[in-house]
């Protein structure tokens, strides 16, 4: 028989192997739900998509102040719903305008029309190394994939961009026909401006360097801007979530509290408006 001594470091050398190499992913089931969010390979758990009974989302015809942002990006989604061509989408610009409720919304609005369509699959940011992996799981399925990565940014020393950029256009395999990705991102190019400017002055030819950089956002189809709200447009979506919610406060204190609470949050946007209402709706029972 095997010593105690002998028998425990084999077993550690056992439970180190499975550490390293977890049992592989079971088959995907994009049939139990609608939206799923991606978990991937751990020490402790193998790749899995967790599904999500209820998405948090707000509807469509509530979002306000972004009328051409939604026809565009809810014509592309429908598109692909239906089975069409459709482009990756880069939802960029101001915080708080609605552009993750803009996504959320639309795959919400393309099931409607659609019943079981699309599946929406949140991947997050720092699991986007892994996105390959995800699209190899993917692959093949007969349900339309919508992959989404909120509040997408790459900092210095960030080399994660290189596998996302290959996956979105230039790998071998390219991106499976089932499978579309939407992002958001405060910023255009989805790196700070002094990466890019530190590239260019210490690369040997500057330009190539920052077509490096600027050639990931330049991977999807659909630059969708969103900028800071003006007061006119503050106050529709102030009316718009008010009549929802069926709040009897009369507009001008309605509005007059609104611009009040917004001077307290430092700005207006759509995520401020939300906040006030939710806060009046508390108020008023």
């Amino acid at each position: 028989m095997m010593d105690q001594p002998l028998l425990d470091a084999v077993t550690r050398i056992a439970e180190a192997l499975e550490r390293l190499a977890p049992p592989p992913a079971g088959k995907i089931d994009l049939s139990a739900a609608d939206a799923f969010v991606w978990h991937p390979r751990s020490q402790h758990a193998s790749a899995h998509l967790a599904p999500v009974p209820a998405v948090s989302r707000v509807e469509i015809g509530l979002l306000m102040g972004v009328q051409r942002q939604k026809a565009i990006l809810l014509d592309n989604t429908l598109r692909f719903a239906r089975g069409f061509p459709a482009n990756n989408a880069m939802l960029w610009g101001a915080r708080g305008m609605g552009k993750s409720s803009l996504v959320k919304a639309a795959h919400a609005q393309a099931n409607a029309e659609m019943p079981g369509s699309l599946v929406l699959i949140e991947i997050h940011r720092e699991d986007i190394v892994t996105l390959p992996d995800l699209l190899r799981a993917l692959r093949g399925e007969q349900r339309r994939c919508l992959i989404f990565c909120d509040d997408l940014s790459f900092e210095r020393e960030d080399a994660d961009y290189k596998a996302l950029k290959s996956v979105l256009d230039g790998g071998i395999e390219g991106r499976p026909e089932n499978v579309l990705f939407y992002a958001t991102s405060n910023r255009r190019h989805l790196m700070p401006r002094d990466m890019i400017e530190n590239e260019r002055s210490t690369a040997i030819n500057p330009s190539e360097a920052t077509e490096e950089k600027v050639s990931l956002s330049d991977r999807f189809g659909l630059w969708i801007g969103f900028h800071n709200c003006d007061q006119d447009t503050f106050f529709a979506m102030i009316d718009g979530y008010a009549g929802a919610f069926g709040l009897t406060l009369g507009q001008e204190a309605l509005h007059a509290a609104a611009v009040e609470w917004s001077v307290t949050r430092g700005g207006r946007s759509g995520r401020v408006a939300w906040q006030f209402i939710q806060d009046m709706v508390g108020r008023q029972g």
